[in-house]
């Protein structure tokens, strides 16, 4: 019942077994309020299906995911219970080094444990409804913020890079990947604000990327500010621009994401109106 999925055979076009991929994901996510595949896997599987991944499935009820090291596991819930996580986390045990738990659901945990892998890391997601007041806030003498334009895409990256050279995840973002996520449906140019300097306008600050799931969610994306003009208040500033821009009269919710140990930027956020919810919890597993 387990078995490796071919490369050759990996389409991201609806059909088998991308289509169990999604069947499993999507009910996996309805069940335990939490998509198992991240952005990240999502692009890779839909553009570059399986090079430098390995996928195993069990049947139509499950499946583990392989990617730089990276597992990402579900089992349909209806199927729960009867072995299938241990054998689908077995078969890729000698090559995974890290793994998520999307919720830190505890059947996560016993399979991270199985495995051997300790958690290393939470990622909490914190949530705002819109109907909280924002501040009102002006840029500072010199300062202007603007939405995303052609040929700004170098200082993002150079901003990007510097804002986050200790993140493992987004930090590595390069022009590529960049690129993959400006092609996805829900980017907006006007969603993707610019801090610049007015004596350099060429010259990024920070930025605030911000998402939009659907009419009534949008998300806190990514906020990032040049570590030489940081203590200059930009990321308050972009993130209350971010959020004005989100408020479009149907959004109810906008959430993101934040490191548990980030404790100046939890107060930031928490300072907006932000909480977190013990479920809203996710835990990195990693070997000793």
């Amino acid at each position: 019942m387990i078995s490796e999925v071919s490369p050759a055979d990996f389409r991201w076009d609806g059909s088998d077994p991308a289509a169990t991929v999604a069947s499993v994901r999507a009910a996996a996510g309805d069940a335990d309020g939490h998509d198992p595949l991240d952005e990240a896997a999502e692009l890779h599987l839909k553009h570059h299906g399986l090079s430098g991944a390995r996928l195993v499935t069990a049947g139509e009820d499950g499946f583990a995911l392989l990617l730089g090291g990276e597992l990402s596991l579900a089992v349909r819930p209806d199927r729960r219970r009867r072995g299938l996580g241990g054998q689908l986390a077995d078969a890729v045990a000698d090559e995974t080094r890290t793994a998520w738990s999307h919720g830190d659901h505890p059947g996560a945990r016993r399979l991270a444990a199985r495995i051997g892998l300790e958690p290393v890391r939470e990622l909490w997601v914190m949530r705002r409804p819109t109907s909280t007041p924002l501040p009102d806030l002006a840029p500072p003498e010199g300062v202007t913020v603007r939405g995303y334009r052609d040929g700004d895409a170098a200082e993002v990256l150079r901003v990007n890079a510097a804002a986050f050279a200790s993140h493992p995840e987004q930090g590595g973002m390069d022009a590529a990947n960049l690129a993959e996520r400006m092609a996805e449906p829900w980017f907006d140019p006007a969603g993707l604000l610019l801090a610049v300097d007015d004596a350099e306008p060429d010259r990024l600050l920070g930025f605030h990327w911000t998402k939009r799931h659907d009419a009534e969610h949008g998300e806190v994306y990514v906020v990032g500010i040049d570590p030489a003009a940081q203590g200059r208040g930009l990321g308050r500033l972009l993130t209350v621009a971010g959020l004005e821009h989100l408020d479009d009269g149907s959004t109810r919710e906008v959430l993101l994401y934040v490191e548990a140990d980030n404790h100046p930027a939890r107060a930031l956020y928490e300072g907006l109106g932000f909480t977190h919810a013990a479920s809203d919890t996710h835990v990195m597993f990693a070997r000793p």
